[in-house]
Parts: C-alpha cells; sequence; structure tokens
C-alpha cells in the first residue's frame, strides 16, 4: 500500500469497524471479508539504505477448504470472461464464465441460504455505498468436498477518487453532450444497484422440504 492508500484506510477505518462491531453484536449477517491490519515492513541493505512497505492483511476466506473453482463477481458483462487456456498458475473466473457454467450447472441454494446471503449483500453494500465504495467483489469458493459455497466481498478498501466522482457528475449532467449515455465510470449508488440485481441472478432459490408450510395458516 502507499502512503495515499494507507491514508485512505485509515479515513475508511472507524466507519468499517463501526460496522463490523454492529454486525458482530447484533447477529446481521455480514461477508466483507475481515481485516486483520496494516503492517509496516522494513528492509535494509548492507549500506544501511532503507527500504518501508505497508501490507493489508486480511482474511484467508478458503483456509483449510478444498475449492475446485474460484469466482471473482461484479455483476458486469463487460470484459468478464477468462479463457483458462490462455492463463498460467491459479486461476480466477469472472461472471461471464460463471454464467456459461450455470447454463448447465446452475449454483442452486436453499431458501434460508438465499435469504442470508441477500440481507448480507443488501447491508453491506448499503454501508459501502455510504462510504462512497465501489468495484468491490463477491469472491466464490466452490467447495467440492463439502458442497458447499464458500463467499466473501473482497476489494472494498479504496473509496472512489475525486476524479472519478467529476467524470460521473460531468457525464451524467450532459455538460459535455453525450446526456442519456450511461457513464463509463457509474457512482456508488449505481454500483450497489447492478451488483444487488446480478447477485440475485447468479444464485437461484430451489425449494426444500419445508416449503409452502406457512401459507394459508391463521393466528
Amino acid at each position: 500500500m502507499s502512503k495515499s492508500e494507507v491514508q485512505l484506510f485509515l479515513e475508511f477505518a472507524p466507519n468499517y469497524f463501526a460496522y463490523m462491531h454492529k454486525c458482530y453484536a447484533s447477529g446481521q449477517p455480514t461477508l466483507l471479508g475481515k481485516i486483520v491490519g496494516i503492517y509496516q515492513i522494513i528492509f535494509k541493505n548492507n549500506t544501511n539504505a532503507t527500504l518501508r512497505t505497508n501490507l493489508l492483511v486480511m482474511e484467508n476466506l478458503f483456509y483449510n477448504r478444498t475449492v475446485s473453482q474460484k469466482f471473482d463477481l461484479k455483476g458486469s458483462m463487460r470484459n468478464r470472461l477468462v479463457i483458462p487456456d490462455n492463463q498460467e498458475g491459479e486461476i480466477v473466473l469472472l461472471d461471464e464464465n460463471l454464467l456459461k457454467m450455470t447454463c448447465d450447472a446452475p449454483l442452486y441454494i436453499l431458501p434460508h441460504s438465499k435469504a442470508v446471503l441477500t440481507a448480507a449483500i443488501q447491508n453491506d453494500t448499503e454501508f459501502l455505498s455510504a462510504q462512497f465504495v465501489m468495484d468491490y467483489s463477491l469472491l466464490i469458493g466452490l467447495d467440492s468436498e463439502n458442497k458447499e459455497l464458500v463467499l466473501g466481498i473482497i476489494d472494498y478498501i479504496w473509496t472512489s477518487t475525486w476524479d472519478k466522482k467529476l467524470e460521473t457528475m460531468v457525464k451524467k449532467s450532459g455538460i459535455l453532450g453525450g446526456q442519456g449515455k450511461l457513464p463509463t465510470i457509474v457512482s456508488p449508488e449505481e454500483y450497489q444497484k447492478r451488483f444487488i440485481e446480478a447477485m440475485h441472478r447468479y444464485f437461484l432459490e430451489v425449494p426444500d422440504h419445508w416449503a409452502g408450510l406457512g401459507k394459508g395458516l391463521e393466528f
């Protein structure tokens, strides 16, 4: 992390820790990957020249998991396809890869899991939008051994810079022409809306043996 990135994080951190404490205290579901801390590493060579670097450490969502496939999802179809044959090392697939895969093998989840997932995404993205944060992703791991999905929202540290805010406002206002066209850089609110709608489509609810039992009951 650069000095400017550390400063941005320090401005974001109080609200982040307050939000996480609220989730823990109230039992509110959250998908935000947990931040362990920022650490500074100092290197010295034989001439006593010093190099300092700052590292942000976050939890490993896939620790002790057998993950067969990984997806980084942003809710967009623009440049969101990975060609596995052209990749080396660990492959992280994107939105278009997920949609192609789910044509044959949809991601079905139980109703209570869909309810918790929806609530967590709604609450987390509302918090991030209020902090003017966007471009975050939902990281998914397919745990084939336990037949589970491992989920977490990542890349949510950086707030939008003023140049991006200005570009969004100018393009939407039509001051320079092109009014009505979708801006290249969307607002946090627009990013949140697109993200929520996409995640709702990606995970399909399948009924279980409890489905429909509450219908028609009178109290």
